[in-house]
């Protein structure tokens, strides 16, 4: 019997338990680690090397959807099913765009969560929510020329969005300078850069377009 390898994120305790309870139903299922923020997620991903990364869209310092683009692009090999509280098809086809392979509603996690990660661990898709099977299809298999009407070219690059995110949370620019391993004055001119780039002009305003953005959630 082949053991899955399965990484939680989840900034919730109580979360990550209930998830691991009901992952326990398989013998074959092994938690091989655990995230309470999307930046932990990424690095343990990365020294974990799991088959499967179960993680919560809204998660502080990195979100899942940021974190998903981090695991697929060094880990390709891993499979990231992203867990939200909204039902929205917009944010199934952002997580697929991002590299996830499958997004679950967590209020169907307890009748479908099993079956999620089985899917994932044969690197099937699998989707429960709004999304349509066509629209799954048209980011599988994106046609080029509907491309750039689907997915606008996002304005801000991954680290923009990062910073974006921490301050959204409130983080200094000390702060971010510690997390992301940065000097004071580059994670300034990183927060001046982003503040000209989107034409905003005070943190309230980063906020705003954090939340309008699902950067992060209001």
């Amino acid at each position: 019997m082949n053991t899955v390898r399965i990484l939680i994120a989840d900034d919730h305790d109580v979360v990550r338990e209930g998830l691991k309870a009901l992952l326990a139903a398989r013998a074959d299922f092994q938690i091989c680690g655990e995230a309470a923020s999307g930046r932990e997620a990424v690095a343990m991903a990365k020294e974990l090397r799991p088959q499967v990364a179960v993680i919560d869209f809204s998660m502080p310092e990195l979100n899942g959807l940021e974190a998903t683009r981090q695991i697929r692009k060094t880990l390709p090999g891993t499979e990231v099913l992203v867990l939200t509280m909204h039902d929205s098809s917009t944010l199934a086809r952002e997580a697929l765009a991002a590299g996830a392979r499958g997004f679950l509603l967590k209020t169907r996690a307890k009748r479908d969560l099993v079956a999620a990660v089985d899917a994932l661990a044969q690197h099937l898709p699998f989707f429960a929510g709004t999304i349509s099977a066509s629209e799954v299809d048209a980011v599988l298999h994106p046609d080029p020329h509907a491309a750039k009407a689907l997915y606008p070219v996002d304005r801000l690059t991954p680290r923009e969005r990062e910073i974006v995110q921490l301050i959204a949370e409130g983080r200094t620019s000390k702060d971010i300078a510690l997390l992301l391993g940065l000097s004071v004055k580059t994670a300034d001119a990183h927060r001046a850069n982003i503040m000209r780039k989107l034409d905003l002009h005070s943190v309230s305003e980063v906020v705003l377009y954090a939340v309008r953005n699902r950067i992060v959630q209001a």
